[in-house]
């Protein structure tokens, strides 16, 4: 009896140690399954009305949070009423006024063949052949013709990009002016309701 409940005894052993090794291998041969998506991060806290101005509040007198952003709102608006500026909405800017340069219907070429032939017809006549001298001017006369007309055409070209550099820098700098002077009536503001302000 002794060796049956043995025999038992090692034979339950075998078949749970097959039933283990079974559900052990089923578990391997299962797609592990994804991570979870990373917690997204919070979206960042809306930034002030000074904060968005570039301007630095403090408050002196001890104001709450709440109270602070009441009076930058009245403030905003009050400096935009004596300002006449709203730094929110900034005018567009304007693109340079600048002509493009006239078409030029090929008329540097044909005057240079025209001059080049004239100077070589002379040429060869003195040589001993007008013809043959015209005809090399002409063509010496439309190559420099062309080549006037391409130089005159990159200074046009370079002449509108100045332009409109300057047009954008005078648009920047009148941009910097007007939001200097809104951030200057805003500070008065806030300064006059007991803030510290830069």
């Amino acid at each position: 009896m002794q060796y049956l409940r043995a025999g038992l005894g090692s034979s339950l052993s075998i078949a749970m140690l097959l039933v283990s090794s079974t559900l052990c291998a089923q578990q391997a041969a299962k797609p592990a399954a994804a991570p979870p998506p990373p917690a997204a991060a919070p979206p960042p806290a809306p930034a002030s009305l000074s904060q968005s101005l570039g301007v630095v509040v403090f408050p002196a007198k001890n104001q709450s949070a709440a109270t602070q952003s009441s009076d930058e709102g009245y403030c905003y608006g009050w400096a935009k009423t004596n300002t006449g500026i709203d730094p929110m909405a900034p005018p567009p800017t304007q693109a340079a006024a600048v002509a493009p340069p006239p078409p030029d219907p090929g008329g540097q070429r044909v005057a240079g063949a025209a001059r080049g032939a004239a100077g070589g017809a002379v040429i060869g006549a003195i040589a001993g052949d007008a013809g043959q001298g015209a005809a090399i001017g002409a063509a010496a006369g439309a190559m420099h013709g062309g080549a006037q007309k391409r130089r005159g055409q990159k200074e046009a070209a370079s002449q509108q990009q100045q332009a409109q550099a300057n047009a954008d820098a005078q648009a920047k700098a009148a941009a910097d002016a007007q939001k200097q002077t809104y951030n200057k009536a805003f500070t008065a503001c806030m300064e006059g309701k007991g803030y510290t302000a830069k």
